[in-house]
């Protein structure tokens, strides 16, 4: 048994405390994996992000395995990791805010609602900008209740990836998350 495996010894924290990169350094790198991240997520399209499934966050999993090495290079510092955290949080805050305060910035970071369906006609410019297909409007009408594309007078995609519908006649339409449209 050598000296550091002897009973009572604390165990090796050698490298836990000490920075390896520079804290400038990694506030920098964590700002650019995180804008690289966010225009990635956000060129995936609304409807990517607002039906995420099983894959997508394998996916978003494996990327931020991916960026860890990324944002704090060979540091396994304790505090190298919660810098990397705090510059990631605080990033989020700023684009929060920056996207509810400001309507030019609030459009690029989250992006605008698409009308997808209008007068019980399906926008097929606005269906193949979004990547979606015909079925899937369907089956958010007959979330809401409708059943034929003649009775839907807008469907619109909004920017949580959620579909709304506002039918013909007049009625009150809920969905799981809350009232999208009450129509006279």
């Amino acid at each position: 048994m050598g000296i550091r495996e002897s009973v009572g010894d604390p165990p090796d924290t050698e490298g836990m405390t000490d920075m390896a990169t520079p804290a400038l350094q990694i506030v920098g790198r964590s700002l650019l994996v995180y804008v690289g991240v966010l225009v990635g997520l956000r060129l995936m399209g609304k409807r990517e992000l607002g039906q995420m499934t099983v894959f997508d966050l394998v996916v978003i999993l494996l990327i931020s395995n991916a960026v860890q090495n990324a944002m704090v290079g060979a540091d396994v510092s304790i505090q190298g990791g919660l810098l990397a955290a705090g510059v990631l949080l605080v990033t989020n805050r700023v684009i929060a805010a920056l996207r509810v305060h400001s309507g030019v910035w609030g459009r690029l970071i989250e992006g605008t609602p698409t009308v997808l369906v209008q007068e019980g006609q399906f926008l097929e410019p606005a269906l193949r900008k979004e990547g979606l297909e015909r079925q899937q409007v369907e089956t958010a009408m007959r979330e809401h209740g409708i059943d034929s594309i003649e009775q839907v007078k807008l469907a619109v995609l909004e920017t949580d990836g959620s579909i709304s519908i506002v039918p013909e006649e007049t009625r009150m339409i809920r969905t799981r998350k809350h009232v999208r449209q009450i129509r006279h």
